[in-house]
């Protein structure tokens, strides 16, 4: 091995609990995307107001979104239950 093999830190990566990024969609109030489980061509988009520790989502001003027809349906507040969620990403604008 050469000297700058050697002398090259190791770099450890912290793993980000799934809490601690909601937690952070819940602090800068973002507007997220929810993929449902059961119906892949309808997806949930809202503002995050409140979650628990069963990732039960209150999601506020959201609206129904149809991936195939690009079409959105306004909902209103809703309680989305933990067990229907298969991913959370911040919404595209």
């Amino acid at each position: 091995m050469s000297a700058i093999q050697q002398a090259k830190p190791k770099i450890q990566k912290v793993m980000v609990q799934p809490i601690n990024l909601i937690f952070r969609f819940l602090q800068n109030r973002s507007r997220i995307q929810v993929w449902l489980s059961e119906n892949v061509k309808l997806r949930v988009e809202g503002l995050l107001i409140g979650f628990d520790e069963y990732m039960n989502l209150v999601l506020d001003d959201a609206c129904e979104y149809y991936v195939k027809s690009n079409l959105k349906k306004s909902i209103g507040r809703i309680l989305l239950k933990g067990e229907n969620i298969t991913l959370i990403q911040v919404a595209s604008v």
